[in-house]
């Protein structure tokens, strides 16, 4: 008899288990169609639609490109930078993260720049340094010169935090 029961306590516990994940599904598919329309329907909605994607946990393959296509179409540098950095930590998503990153370069303000060089895992620091110079901005030239100086290879903070360095994620400025 113990047997039996053993069996079915672990059919009961199964059920349940597949019930969450049905559940969990269901409700990632709602906030995926929701954060879809959004993307779809609003201009300059990406980081609107980036912050619901990180609150559901998750989203489905044409909600990314959804939200790729909201950023392209309004030329988003800031949600170009959120969704690039997204994008290099999370590989197997959908999304041309080189497209982004050169939004950011090309229509970004030089707060990006300095944040994509230190916040990508490998950024592309011969165009960041060409577009920082080209601004003539003295304080962001300073601190670029002085992070390329700790970091010459401009690996971004996630290598300089495992080799021991001392840095922090920097976070972007949202109101530009």
């Amino acid at each position: 008899m113990t047997n039996q029961a053993t069996q079915f306590q672990a059919m009961d516990v199964e059920a349940h288990k597949n019930a969450a994940l049905e559940k969990r599904r269901e409700h990632l598919k709602n906030e995926s169609a929701r954060i879809i329309e959004i993307a779809d329907n609003e201009p300059n909605s990406a980081l609107r639609c980036i912050h619901q994607l990180s609150v559901a946990g998750g989203a489905t393959e044409p909600t990314y490109l959804a939200i790729e296509r909201r950023i392209v179409a309004d030329q988003d540098a800031a949600g170009a930078y959120h969704f690039a950095l997204l994008a290099q930590n999370t590989p197997d998503l959908p999304i041309d993260a080189r497209q982004l990153i050169e939004l950011v370069i090309d229509k970004g303000d030089n707060e990006q720049l300095l944040a994509l060089l230190k916040n990508l895992p490998l950024p592309p620091v011969e165009m960041i340094k060409s577009k920082i110079l080209m601004s003539d901005d003295g304080e962001a030239i300073g601190l670029m010169n002085a992070y390329l100086q700790i970091n010459p290879e401009g690996y971004g903070s996630q290598h300089m935090l495992v080799s021991g360095h001392a840095d922090q994620v920097v976070p972007l400025n949202q109101e530009k």
